[in-house]
């Protein structure tokens, strides 16, 4: 099947569709952009030329795609971009702007969903099967791990670190990193493990009996927990699962913080 471009899409020479593309009526795909196989490039919206796309992917309506980052000192002339993954679908008037830096990317991985009017800044990296709600915003540098879902109106800081199989709540304020499989809401604040997101995603009982004794760890009392990570690694409550071990490693890096939740004596 060859590719379809609706009468009234402007195409650029240069712009590189593969088979099975379709483009809508009043959609602009510039010179430089590469749309992989199958993708739809729906009516009206807009794939810049620093725009690379993968297969099966959707673009909704009014969707612009590799714009200029919205940061003071950038030079447009810089050649950076913005790469989504396969099967992606990305909602109405959602915007996902390039790297500030020379060669730099802008990354969405596979499976993802981007509801409508989200945001994703420059230089953020987002895994695997993320689900941003709509109108959920993420400032420049932010990386979310594969399995996150980030709900309607929540805002995350530039620089915010969030872990696989984290759940934002919706409207929420975050400005600290939040550990994986972790839900927050209101600003900065944790509220125990998503034990439903972990369920679907099959970790059996022992992964989840870990999480839960190492939430109360960290996420309940007061302290530097890159050290109490470091003091864990090296005692007898060291993890004996994987998910256990991601969870305790997340403290070793990062400068932002941590989401925190309420301490043990109010619980």
């Amino acid at each position: 099947m060859g590719v379809e471009i609706h009468k009234m899409a402007i195409v650029e020479n240069g712009a590189e569709l593969d088979v099975g593309v379709s483009v809508g009526a009043f959609a602009v795909v510039q010179k430089g952009a590469i749309v992989g196989k199958d993708a739809v490039i729906e009516s009206h919206s807009i794939i810049k030329a620093s725009t690379r796309i993968g297969h099966c992917t959707e673009v909704g309506h009014f969707s612009v795609l590799g714009g200029l980052p919205q940061h003071l000192g950038f030079d447009p002339a810089t050649n950076s971009f913005v790469k989504i993954g396969n099967n992606v679908r990305i909602g109405e008037g959602v915007t996902v702007h390039r790297s500030i830096y020379p060669e730099g990317s802008t990354s969405v991985g596979d499976h993802c969903f981007m509801m409508g009017n989200s945001h994703i800044a420059h230089d953020c990296k987002v895994g695997n099967s993320v689900v941003l709600a709509n109108g959920a915003l993420l400032g420049g540098h932010v990386e979310l791990d594969g399995h996150v879902f980030v709900g309607g109106g929540a805002a995350l800081h530039q620089f915010v670190r969030v872990g696989e199989g984290a759940m934002i709540g919706g409207l929420a304020e975050v400005s600290m990193d939040v550990p994986p499989n972790v839900t927050v809401s209101g600003r900065n604040l944790a509220c125990g493990l998503n034990l439903i997101g972990m369920k679907r995603r099959g970790l059996n009982s022992e992964e989840t009996s870990e999480l839960k004794k190492f939430y109360k760890i960290f996420l309940t009392r007061s302290g530097n927990l890159s050290k109490r990570a470091e003091e864990i690694f090296n005692s007898e409550n060291s993890p004996h699962t994987d998910r256990g071990n991601k969870f305790i490693k997340f403290f070793l890096s990062g400068e932002r913080g941590f989401v925190r939740s309420k301490t043990l004596e109010e619980l």
